[in-house]
């Protein structure tokens, strides 16, 4: 499965943009996906993962609050809406998909990957 992932940008502190993750050659239906993030000199961090049936989500504590995904199946495509930004929250951000229905917060355990698009916010 070959992931695309869109939307990031320049922004404000306070502002807002929406991310996305499109999939092609198999379904996503079927399994665990979510985002993630690395900042420059630091490790790969999770920070939300939605069910294989958009039904449950799990965020990251910094997050929480601020960040919403979800997905939808019919169009192969998740996505993760990001309000109130902060200058913290700068980094490029990776979609993937989990190799299972389980939901994982460990890179490790997610199998195909996008190539990240770079979210900077500005203070």
């Amino acid at each position: 499965v070959q992931l695309q992932a869109s939307g990031g940008g320049l922004v404000q502190a306070g502002g807002s943009l929406r991310l996305s993750c499109a999939a092609s050659g198999r379904t996503l239906s079927s399994y665990t996906v979510g985002w993630f993030r690395q900042a420059p000199g630091k490790e790969r961090e999770y920070v939300a993962a939605v069910s294989y049936s958009g039904r449950n989500t799990y965020y990251a504590d910094d997050v929480k609050g601020r960040f919403t995904i979800s997905r939808d199946n019919t169009e192969n495509t998740i996505y993760l809406q990001m309000n109130t930004l902060k200058p913290e929250d700068t980094a490029v951000y990776y979609c993937a998909r989990s190799g299972t229905r389980a939901i994982e917060t460990t890179p490790q355990r997610y199998d195909y990957w996008g190539q990240g698009t770079q979210v900077t916010v500005s203070s």
